[in-house]
């Protein structure tokens, strides 16, 4: 069985040094915001480029708190796409707010940064770009047009760890960064975590609030708030796996080049990254019209596949009285055509042959 991550693999590798780190936080007897969760923040954001990081218990939250530090609420809107995991609307939604969606671009999956402009509004008050599947959206267009009409922009990193757009990382380029480390990310927790980095003092201070309660000092509570905290021990694990993060991100690389090169005469869309990217290969994406086909018959041959994502949000039945009329062709085009193939680290040169001529057999029946 080929599977679609590999963690025992990724516990082979580095399992004594997450041991340890794990042993470290039990035997300090601090489990909540100590410091592991300190010098993870400090770490993970100097690595993004950004001033600071505020450590939550999720990706989800990242982006609700993003949000909501913004002042953001009823009646404002907030563009963003619909080909990207639920999180990204419910965190607009979930603090009040109206999610305005933009088609993507059928090349890169991310927003189509031309149509952004006549969706803004007078009660427009951001721009939320996904840096979809580990490559980045196209940010000079965007921060142009949230300078022209004053608009904030918050970055849904989430599957973007190490991504960069024109030689910087992607988080550190808007006024907030947000980043999931569920298992499955390029960095990646052993539970739920998240984080959210900023180069606003003001912003980072009011986001320490709202993940603790609101509190400023124990049982003072000057603002509501949330519980959402990354604990002592994700945080060790994390600081672990940021060490190897760039080598992990170019060995994805590497295997996203070979599948390039041995699936490149069959009729499929390959992955592309534009100039201005480096794209860290969170999922290989590729695009085909017999999609659901490749999938059954990939499964037969014990080779994992994910579609990421089969159902746009636009067409969730969470929001389909919000959505009657939107009309979203590239975002429904690419959720009937796109298929995850395996990639991690620790993808064998062997592996990657046999699901390259798995699907290249597939195609010449």
């Amino acid at each position: 069985m080929i599977h679609f991550t590999d963690f025992k693999s990724e516990y082979a590798e580095i399992g004594a040094e997450i041991n340890q780190a794990i042993n470290r936080v039990l035997k300090s007897g601090w489990l909540i915001l100590g410091e592991e969760v300190r010098n993870f923040e400090e770490e993970f954001s100097r690595y993004v480029g950004a001033d600071f990081g505020i450590g939550v218990n999720s990706g989800t939250d990242a982006l609700f708190l993003a949000v909501q530090a913004l002042g953001i609420g009823n009646g404002d809107e907030v563009i963003t796409v619909s080909h990207t995991f639920i999180s990204t609307v419910d965190a607009i939604t979930r603090n009040g707010a109206v999610p305005v969606l933009v088609d993507i671009d059928p090349e890169t999956y991310c927003i189509d940064t031309v149509k952004i402009e006549e969706r803004i509004t007078d009660r427009t008050r951001a721009i939320l770009p996904v840096h979809l599947y580990g490559h980045p959206a196209d940010m000079n267009h965007i921060m142009a047009l949230a300078r022209k009409y004053e608009l904030y922009v918050i970055e849904d990193a989430c599957q973007a760890h190490g991504a960069e757009y024109n030689g910087k990382k992607v988080g550190s380029l808007g006024d907030i960064g947000c980043f999931s480390f569920y298992p499955t990310k390029n960095l990646g927790a052993y539970g739920d975590g998240g984080m959210i980095v900023t180069n606003d003092v003001n912003i980072a201070e009011r986001l320490r609030l709202l993940r603790n309660y609101g509190q400023t000092t124990k049982y003072h509570h000057d603002h509501p708030g949330i519980n959402s905290r990354l604990d002592e021990i994700q945080a060790a694990v994390l600081r672990v796996k940021l060490k190897y993060l760039d080598d992990w991100n170019e060995r994805r690389r590497y295997i996203a080049a070979l599948y390039n090169e041995r699936l490149a005469n069959i009729d499929i869309d390959l992955p592309i990254e534009k100039d201005y990217a480096k794209h860290i290969y969170h999922v290989y994406v590729i695009g085909s019209d017999i999609r659901d086909k490749l999938n059954e018959e990939l499964a037969k041959k014990e080779i994992q596949t994910l579609v990421h994502y089969p159902i746009p949000v636009h067409k969730q039945k969470a929001y389909d009285y919000m959505f009657i009329n939107t009309n979203l062709i590239e975002t429904e085009k690419a959720a009937s055509r796109i298929l995850s193939l395996p990639i991690s680290p620790w993808l064998s040169e062997s592996e990657i042959s046999y699901v390259a001529e798995a699907v290249i057999n597939i195609f010449r029946g």
